[in-house]
């Protein structure tokens, strides 16, 4: 049986719930800078954008 406060380590040694805490306080992910540069509408990025072309042209 395993013991619930036990840590849980990969076969390498890592710290698996060490590696969850600080991806959480690592920032923005990738998909979420995607969407906030598309929203603001920055060259390349129209593959993400939900603007309407033709709206914003009238």
């Amino acid at each position: 049986m395993t013991n619930n406060n036990q840590k849980k380590f990969t076969e390498a040694g890592t710290d698996i719930m060490e590696v969850k805490r600080q991806n959480a306080n690592s920032g923005l992910t990738y998909n979420e800078v995607k969407a906030i540069l598309a929203k603001r509408g920055r060259e390349g990025t129209t593959a993400y954008s939900d603007t309407n072309v033709e709206e914003e042209r009238k």
